[in-house]
This record gives structure tokens, C-alpha cells and sequence, in this order.
């Protein structure tokens, strides 16, 4: 059986931070939305990388408000269990595919930096398009179960719910959360290593523009690491307490010896979606084109230093 927590600290927290995340992503993505359609010419495939980025972190940003309004009514849903089923997945889906292309940015900078003669990296528009499409399917092959998951309490929406059967606290829904993290993670990592150890190679590390450009990619990968990491580590130490009890409480009394964990879990999550807030800064600082446009349309000066 399901646990059902109270709720209280949650309540009284997170519709401020979720709330405030909705308008900050909703304002800086559709910004970056609009300037990709209508003023960022030519495409390039980096290009079509971080344009689906932008529609993973906009899609996940329309859904904070439901969330929000789930959490100031005191864990009622009250749009019906259909449709939160569909939030459920837009959560998935899009916080999924928004690691995923991070992912591969830093897999498309890798390419062109330490093996810059690499026919990939002359990819067509239409077939980086292919490869964005790739990776959708694959994120919503991965996801698409949270359209059939069944609440045992239909006022709760949650896709992440303790168990007093510890044995039906680790399944699949659980292992995409933590795959979706850990292996962009670990390749993001490798390509900024490599990155920064080529430019060292080619003594280009002293150049100020080369600089700036490894400064950025390591901060790209703190605030990645920052944004993701805590609401992982709370799953695993979530399953690893679970086998840790199995033998030593009884089913009644395992909800409550997860109330703290359960608050620190769901808090962590909400901090996931700050990353959407924080990726247009990466389209903002990763290209001097799209620099250039963003300074325009919000009728900023000019940089006096070349991008």
C-alpha cells in the first residue's frame, strides 16, 4: 500500500519556488523560442540541439502552474486523473529530454573541438533534425508508462510515492529517473574533460576568448550537476533505506519513517526545474549570433569585448 504523507512542509513551500520557476522559464524559453523561429538564421545542427532543448524546458515550464495549484490546494488534484497522468508525463518527458540534449551539446562541442575533421561534424539541418527526433522517441519510449500508472488516492498526482511493500519501491519509472541523470551526467563530464585537456594540448587555454569558453562549460556542468543531483541522491538513499527495513519495521510503520526523506525528495525535484530556467543562458553565452540578437531585442548596449 501506497503512504500518504501530510504534506504541510511542501504545502508552504514549494508554490513560491514552483510559481516563480513558471514565470522565469516561461519568459526566458519563449524568448529563446521566438528569436530560434524568427530571427536566428542560418540553422546549423548545434543549432537544432538547442532548439529542442528550449522546447523540452517550455513544455516543462507549462506544467508548474497545475503543479503549483496541486500543492496550494494541500495535495488535492483537482483536474482529474487523466490529465494527471499527462502532467505526470510531461514532467517525465520533458525533464528526460532536457538532460538528454544538454547530453548532446556537449557531445556536438566534443566533436567539433577534440576531433574537429569528423564528417559529424558537417551534419545537415535535416539530418541533426533526424537525430533530435531520435532522441524523442527514445525519451518517450522511455516515459510513456507514466500514462498508465493508477493512484490509490485519486485526490494525490504523484508519480513517486513510498510503498510499504519495500520490494515495489524500485521499478522502471524509478531506474528512467535515475538512467535520465546519471549517464548524461557521466558523458557531460567526460566531454568537458576532454574539452578542456585538448585546449591545454593546443596551448590555447592562456587565450582570452578560449578561457572564457572553458569557464562556461564548467559552469554549465555545475549548474547541471547542482540542479539534478540532490533529488537523485534522495532517490537512492530512498531505495537503499527501503532494503535496509524490509526486515527490521513492519509495514505499518515504514511510511513514517520516510515522512523527512519523502519532503527532502519533493523539494529536491522542484529544484530540477530551475536547470529550465538557467539552459537560455546557455544558448546566450554558446553563441556570439545568438548573443547579438537576444542584446537587440531587449534593446541592450553593445558588448564592448568581441564575443
Amino acid at each position: 500500500m501506497k503512504c500518504n504523507f501530510n504534506g504541510t512542509v511542501l504545502t508552504t513551500v514549494l508554490p513560491p519556488l514552483l510559481v516563480t520557476e513558471f514565470v522565469l522559464g516561461l519568459l526566458a524559453n519563449g524568448l529563446a523560442l521566438w528569436i530560434f523561429c524568427f530571427h536566428l538564421r542560418p540553422w546549423k545542427s548545434s543549432t537544432v540541439l538547442l532548439f529542442n532543448l528550449a522546447i523540452a524546458d517550455f513544455l516543462l515550464n507549462l506544467t508548474l502552474p497545475f503543479r503549483a495549484a496541486y500543492y496550494i490546494s494541500k495535495l488535492k488534484w483537482i483536474f482529474g486523473a487523466a490529465f494527471c497522468n499527462i502532467e505526470l508525463l510531461l514532467f517525465t518527458m520533458n525533464r528526460s529530454g532536457s538532460t538528454f540534449f544538454v547530453m548532446a551539446i556537449a557531445v556536438d562541442r566534443y566533436m567539433r573541438v577534440v576531433h574537429p575533421h569528423h564528417p559529424i561534424n558537417h551534419l545537415s539541418v535535416s539530418k541533426a533534425v533526424l537525430g533530435a527526433l531520435g532522441l524523442w522517441l527514445v525519451t518517450i519510449s522511455m516515459t510513456a508508462h507514466v500514462l498508465t500508472l493508477q493512484h490509490n488516492n485519486t485526490s494525490y498526482c504523484e508519480s513517486f510515492m513510498i510503498d510499504s511493500d519495500p520490494g515495489s519501491n524500485f521499478t522502471w519509472h524509478r531506474f528512467v529517473f535515475l538512467f535520465s541523470f546519471f549517464i548524461p551526467v557521466l558523458v557531460i563530464l567526460f566531454c568537458t574533460i576532454c574539452i578542456t585537456g585538448e585546449l591545454r594540448r593546443r596551448q590555447l587555454g592562456r587565450h582570452a576568448k578560449i578561457k572564457k569558453a572553458m569557464h562556461f562549460l564548467i559552469i554549465v556542468v555545475v549548474v547541471f550537476i547542482i540542479c539534478f543531483l540532490p533529488s537523485n541522491i534522495t532517490m537512492l538513499m530512498t531505495w537503499i533505506k527501503t532494503q535496509k527495513l524490509t526486515s527490521t519495521l513492519s509495514k505499518s510503520e515504514i511510511c513514517p519513517a520516510f515522512e523527512d526523506l519523502n519532503i527532502a525528495f519533493f523539494i529536491t525535484i522542484a529544484l530540477t526545474y530551475l536547470n529550465s530556467v538557467l539552459n537560455p543562458v546557455v544558448y546566450y553565452l554558446s553563441s556570439p549570433i545568438f548573443k547579438g540578437i537576444w542584446r537587440k531585442v531587449l534593446h541592450l548596449p553593445e558588448a564592448n569585448t568581441v564575443d
